[in-house]
């Protein structure tokens, strides 16, 4: 019978103790005798976040259904076991087997968003391996890392022994069984390192130094080997029909961020907003089988029990056959009882028809991002909406009985001009007086509409048209959110609308790791050694322990954030290929300067480069673009 990790009293002593005990339904456990490799798939943040997370649930399955494989899950422990495991050295463990993560081959670690970077650390330090790659034993685990943020993988690049650049689907076996090959071979850690750089879409941070000029920005970049690449192209699942899918994801026992089944229905965008880097890393747009996802739901759905499935894709209006995969799902879930949720929904693409399909089972509040608040700078960050399709849109959406609505927005975008910024409150107007223009009194619940507008702020990514763009300072984009709020209060309709705004010491930080070099690890460790971690969660994030860092570490954070970059700059992150070439990025930059739009994949091909890899939109429509 396997034992817990964590004693009875120590489980009592923890908040939800489910979080750490494993064995939920559809989770993993194998005959340690039968495996020849053992993997441990983390996502650095806690249990209910990392369980939502479609990502490790694919490869989890995929990794599974190997013979020779066991891949358990780990979560980044909550404050409250952190302190409790340091106090008692009590290794962090895997879930499933209980057992302690540090006599594992692989740790993998999933990296979503930037501000788990000392989360990383944590998940590290609690597993007794050493924070360096270089300081590790041929006897550790493997540290690679996955996941959007490895397209600049240079502000953690001294933690990690690899990163997989891509699509996980592709390399796992390769890599897999070199390294079984090198073990029974007698090679060592250094060995199979040699080897692995290799291999399609590995990198190997140690084999690779980064130069760098009297002012600071980068020179270039040395190998350490001739015989590994100096440009890493992105790992792509050409076929994303015919790829490894969960049929029995695992299901918590307790309620987590997204306790539902998630239908991956295509991957990438076709729309090309300027700001946006998963529009870009996941390009060309590859769309699933439509049987194969009626097959998908209807396993799923019997596997888990869940009550609510969700259609997942960067623009699910853009599936070309959500209309006859909607029409299934109503019948099947109607039957079953079951919400279906249909995140991603563009404006423009809402019709009246597609809500009144999914009201019957579920209504709850519509969320629209127009971005911008004014014409000009949509057509900046070439979102592709006017504003009379935002009203129109809304319109069909109060028609169809939806009362309140959520609108995203972003502050500090390039050009931006303070009547950008009070066209937030305009356009939010505009659309609380659409509803009570399209809606009789006698109609109206509650008699009112209700509009959320939120706004985040800006922050330049790596592999978008915007990694040139200089970032707001705390300050600036404090000025912004009080000057938006001022506009909104104006407002005739002000009552029906709520305004929330991100916090901006936050979004400064996200940018410093988001465009930093190599030299920003120093900081990233200082602060870890100062006591940050959770620093997504604003109770526990100590900006004051951040600046501590930056000076400690002699590094300026506006040479990260607000520095205004030239067109020729090298990047920390140009030795890797997203499949979209630095040449397009550039001239949709200029274009964003110019206020000029392009129009999306299916309407003109912009020459981005993705049709290299002769799939999906690229190969569907792209005779004329193949040359």
């Amino acid at each position: 019978m396997r034992k817990l990790a964590l004693s009875d009293n120590i489980l009592m002593q923890v908040e939800k103790p489910a979080r750490y005990i494993g064995n939920e339904v559809n989770s993993v456990v194998k005959d340690k005798k039968k495996i020849s490799l053992r993997f441990a798939m983390c996502f650095p943040d806690v249990y209910e976040i990392g369980m939502s997370h479609l990502g490790i649930q694919i490869l989890y399955s995929m990794l599974n259904d190997w013979d020779d494989v066991w891949c358990e899950r780990v979560y980044s422990p909550w404050v409250d076991l952190d302190a409790i495991m340091r106090k008692e050295s009590i290794p962090l463990f895997g879930l499933e087997s209980q057992e302690p993560i540090r006599d594992m081959d692989f740790l993998g670690i999933t990296i979503q968003y930037e501000m788990c970077y000392t989360n990383i650390l944590q998940v590290l330090e609690l597993s007794q391996i050493p924070l360096l790659a270089k300081d590790r034993s041929g006897d550790m685990p493997i540290v690679i890392g996955g996941g959007p943020c490895t397209y600049n993988p240079e502000p953690i690049a001294e933690f990690f022994d690899l990163f997989y650049i891509g699509e996980g689907e592709t390399q796992y076996r390769p890599l897999f069984d070199w390294y079984l090959e090198n073990k029974r071979g007698g090679g060592t850690r250094a060995d199979f390192l040699r080897g692995a750089a290799k291999i399609p879409g590995i990198y190997v941070p140690q084999f690779y130094e980064e130069l760098y000029n009297e002012d600071g920005t980068i020179q270039g970049r040395k190998k350490l080997y001739d015989d590994i690449p100096d440009v890493i192209l992105k790992e792509i699942a050409a076929d994303v029909t015919d790829i490894p899918y969960p049929m029995k994801p695992v299901v918590p026992f307790i309620k987590v961020t997204q306790d539902r089944v998630v239908l991956e229905i295509q991957r990438g965008c076709i729309r090309g907003c300027r700001f946006c880097q998963a529009g870009q890393l996941y390009r060309p747009v590859r769309e699933r089988n439509v049987d194969r996802l009626k097959e998908y739901a209807v396993e799923m759905l019997k596997n888990t029990g869940h009550e609510e499935i969700s259609l997942s894709s960067l623009s699910s209006s853009d599936y070309s056959r959500l209309d006859e995969l909607l029409d299934f799902l109503i019948e099947e879930c109607g039957q079953r009882r079951t919400n279906i949720s249909l995140p991603s929904l563009r404006i423009d693409s809402f019709s009246l028809d597609v809500m009144s399909k999914v009201q019957d089972v579920k209504k709850s509040s519509l969320t629209f991002a127009p971005e911008a608040g004014s014409q000009r700078l949509r057509d900046v960050i070439n979102k592709g909406l006017t504003e009379e399709v935002i009203l129109k849109g809304a319109t069909l959406a109060f028609e169809g009985g939806w009362t309140r609505v959520k609108l995203y927005f972003m502050l500090g975008l390039p050009t931006e001009t303070e009547e950008d910024i009070l066209g937030i409150g305009d356009l939010s107007n505009k659309i609380a007086a659409a509803f009570f223009e399209a809606v009789p009194k006698d109609r109206r619940v509650n008699g009112k509409v209700q509009i959320v507008t939120s706004t985040s702020f800006f922050i330049p990514k790596p592999f978008t048209p915007f990694q040139w763009a200089p970032m707001c300072t705390k300050e600036e984009f404090l000025d912004k959110a009080h000057l938006t709020k001022k506009g909104i209060m104006s407002q005739l309709n002000q009552k029906s609308i709520k305004y929330n705004w991100h916090e901006a010491d936050v979004s400064v930080l996200e940018g410093v790791l988001a465009r930093g070099d190599r030299r920003v690890a120093g900081v990233v460790m200082k602060a870890y050694e100062k006591g940050c971690m959770f620093d997504s969660w604003s109770e526990y994030f100590h900006n004051d322990l951040w600046l501590e860092s930056f000076e400690e570490c002699g590094l300026d954070i506006g040479f990260y954030t607000t520095r205004q970059r030239a067109d020729d700059e090298i990047f920390p992150w140009d030795f890797l290929d997203c499949g979209v070439t630095r040449e397009f990025l550039l001239r949709e930059w200029k274009k964003a300067k110019a206020e000029t739009v392009s129009p999306n994949c299916k309407q003109q091909c912009q020459g981005c480069g993705a049709n290299r890899f002769e799939c999906g939109i690229c190969w569907k429509f792209g005779e004329n673009i193949k040359k």
